[in-house]
């Protein structure tokens, strides 16, 4: 190997990948010397990486342990330690601060300082992350709904679905259909602008939540504001942006909603707290510390504010979101449901958000991810996302990672990890690169997964990988094993290693959550019409010929009507193929099985249509019924089309129903 790539591989930066089993790319080099410059790298020339080359395989031979250590329980000692010369001493830090202790059993879960001493005086120190063999496991069978939050409008909400729609959600959910749980999309804090970018997925911070969500209404301080009168105007501007969604048409305008929002919150903020949530108010703040303060004050300049002055403002926003987030998690396990809020985790951050500005050291600069060239996009992704510096996580005992987790699995019954495959892998794209020239970055997986499995433990929740499209089967075998749940779509589910027809629901894997589709793909019902053909088409997002794209989705629509037929489902009238479509998941093993919630009313729109911007109303469209109605939250409860989907789903999910294959509690 010449010094540059045996320097990049030192760094965990790809020279080649292999995007099917008999084809490999080469990386432009030009690519991996920018890449290996963002990670703080010299190699611009031949000469600066023969010498970065040289000096960094001194530094590793020197050093006795690498910055962090894993130990699964069950496993053997981590091979650093396992390797040191006998005679050595390893003495242990707990996580609580106790005495060290030597290495051996019973060392508890968490993420201690290990010290390695040699015989010959060598010494080492490193972060070690104890964790549980495996994440916690799902209910042997649980069926739930997956929802956009702002998408589900009620009389309460404000212009867009908020917390207070989600509690009344799984009430209803779990008390009288026996859901187990409902996923939502993320609901991290967004980066304000002119608009608002209204992705859940490019948020300015994943680990604190968007007050926008807010029930205004809910808050103590509501109840004891003496502003009457303008609150009442607040909730009758609120009313009426509602109405023009449901009423008129209109789209979701999320920065209508925060205005109001805003000027309430100002109102309640003046109201004395009582003693008990004035404490309260202190515990979070000291619990999450500068972090916190830090995310603040960058809210406050975002806004042309005075961090002086209003830091505690932003930061008493966040309090109250994660309290009515908690909430309604609550209200979900009160109603019955065995797992309850599903939160999702997006895979990146807003290069302007306040993550980046609070601790820009451990990001890459000029630096984006996304996806290299693929069968549906000739061009790659470039998803604009900075992402994190694998050495500087390894460095920090993954600090950055940890609490980002344990903020979201505060309120959270499970997780969703947005492109699980990120936590090995991530295809980095530097500034002024096409997205097809990127390269893959390597990140310990085994770090990232055990602190992922240890916070899920400490949380008693389960984990949800989406880990569709192309995926190395080492990456699969390690989540499976480590008990992470993978995403599995019903259209996508083909016996590609054999006949390449639909996979029989009995060969479907046990440890997912199946679905018949997602925010990115259309409606059942759309789909089964072949309509989001005919709409990329009007969009002029086809790469072929229609007439092309026409018949290969008719031909794969119809193979599967032939399954769910063969299989005695009735696919006559649209709503009963729907149905069909949930009782063939339900005759798969999968352990969570998730109905999309507009399928529910027979919407047709997708939510978000890749690949477009301002040619489609991505991310603020209220869920609608076949007709395009938009169909608030007391009619969806109403409703007979989903009051027989919901009870066909619950009698398939019923263990005195469920076919051979299904396990069912």
């Amino acid at each position: 190997m010449d010094d540059l790539a045996r320097l990049a591989a030192l760094y965990g930066v790809a020279t080649s990948y292999q995007p099917a089993e008999d084809v490999t790319v080469q990386v432009p080099e030009r690519t991996v010397r920018e890449v290996l410059g963002r990670l703080g790298v010299p190699a611009g020339t031949p000469q600066t990486a023969r010498e970065s080359r040289a000096e960094a395989e001194r530094e590793a031979a020197a050093r006795l342990l690498p910055p962090t250590l894993v130990h699964w329980a069950g496993d053997p000692d981590p091979a650093a330690l396992a390797a040191l010369p006998p005679g050595s001493r390893v003495r242990v830090r707990p996580e609580d601060g106790g005495p060290e202790r030597p290495w051996g059993p019973g060392l508890p879960y968490g993420v201690h300082r290990v010290r390695a001493e040699t015989p010959d005086g060598r010494t080492g120190t490193a972060t070690l992350i104890a964790a549980p063999d495996r994440a916690p496991a799902a209910p042997e069978r649980a069926y739930g709904l997956l929802v956009q939050l702002y998408s589900l409008l009620s009389a309460g909400s404000w212009g867009m679905g908020d917390l207070g729609d989600l509690a009344e959600l799984a009430r209803w959910a779990g008390g009288t259909h026996g859901a187990g749980f409902i996923q939502v999309n993320p609901l991290h804090a967004a980066v304000p602008g002119t608009p608002t970018d209204p992705s859940p997925y490019r948020p300015a911070t994943r680990r604190y939540p968007d007050p926008v969500h807010l029930r205004v209404t809910d808050l103590p301080e509501y109840a004891a504001c003496p502003e009457r009168d303008a609150l009442a105007d607040l909730a009758g501007q609120g009313a009426r942006l509602t109405r023009q969604v449901l009423e008129k048409g209109a789209l979701i305008d999320r920065d209508a909603v925060w205005a109001l929002k805003l000027a309430a919150l100002e109102l309640l903020y003046r109201v004395p707290r009582d003693a008990e949530r004035e404490a309260a108010y202190r515990e979070f703040r000291t619990a999450q510390g500068p972090a916190l303060d830090a995310h603040a004050a960058w809210c406050a300049e975002h806004a042309g504010e005075d961090p002086a002055l209003r830091t505690d403002f932003h930061r008493w926003l966040v309090w109250l979101t994660v309290g009515q987030l908690t909430a309604a998690q609550e209200a979900a396990r009160a109603a019955g449901m065995a797992v309850g809020i599903v939160h999702d985790l997006a895979v990146g951050v807003h290069p302007e958000g306040s993550d980046t500005h609070t601790a820009a050291g451990h990001y890459a600069a000029r630096t984006t991810v996304g996806a290299p060239p693929d069968a549906f996009n000739a061009r790659g992704q470039d998803w604009g996302l900075p992402p994190w510096r694998p050495d500087r996580l390894a460095e920090d005992g993954y600090a950055p990672y940890r609490d980002l987790l344990r903020s979201v699995f505060r309120y959270a019954g499970a997780l969703r990890i947005d492109h699980v495959m990120g936590l090995f892998r991530l295809w980095w794209i530097p500034e002024d690169t096409p997205a097809a020239q990127g390269t893959y970055v390597s990140y310990d997986g085994e770090a990232m997964l055990a602190v992922l499995v240890l916070e899920a433990h400490r949380a008693g929740a389960l984990v949800v990988g989406e880990d569709l499209g192309t995926v190395e089967p080492r990456v699969r075998r390690a989540l499976a094993r480590r008990g992470v749940l993978g995403t599995s779509v019903l259209w996508f589910e083909r016996d590609w290693e054999g006949d390449g027809r639909p996979l029989d629901p009995a060969h479907w894997r046990a440890d997912c959550l199946a679905t018949a589709t997602t925010h990115d793909l259309p409606p059942s019902a759309a789909k089964l019409a072949g309509e989001h053909v005919e709409l990329r088409d009007r969009l002029g997002l086809l790469t072929r010929p229609a007439a092309q794209e026409r018949a290969e989705d008719a031909s794969d629509t119809a193979e599967w009507l032939g399954v769910l037929a063969a299989l005695g489902l009735d696919t006559k009238t649209e709503e009963e193929a729907v149905k069909a479509l949930y009782a063939f998941l339900l005759r798969t093993p999968a352990r969570l099985v998730g109905v999309w919630l507009p399928d529910a009313v027979g919407d047709r729109r997708p939510q978000n249509l890749p690949g477009t911007w301002d040619q489609y109303p991505n991310w603020r469209l209220p869920v609608a019924d076949g007709a395009g109605r938009p169909v608030p939250l007391e009619r969806l409860l109403a409703s007979p089309r989903a009051e027989a989907l919901f009870r066909a789903v619950r009698e398939g999910a019923d263990p005195r129903t469920a076919p051979p294959g299904a396990r069912v509690v």
